[in-house]
């Protein structure tokens, strides 16, 4: 922990950040391969689905895309 200098209030320090949200991925993936946002959702939800154990236990989210694996 340590204390903010502006209003002297404690704030936590180190540690893993938040990742992107689902639809800011989505987007992201939209603007940089120039494909709709459909697409975009397919290839990403993909990914969700091939990443790696690993990945996985450090972002829980992944779980939550439905479908298998091919």
């Amino acid at each position: 922990m340590a204390r903010c200098m502006k209003c002297g209030g404690m704030y936590k320090t180190g540690g893993a950040t938040k990742g992107m949200g689902f639809k800011a991925a989505q987007s992201s993936i939209a603007k940089k391969s120039g494909v709709s946002m459909d697409a975009a959702g397919a290839i990403l939800a993909s990914s969700s689905r091939k990443a790696s154990p690993a990945a996985k236990k450090a972002n829980p989210n992944l779980k939550k895309v439905k479908g298998k694996a091919k």
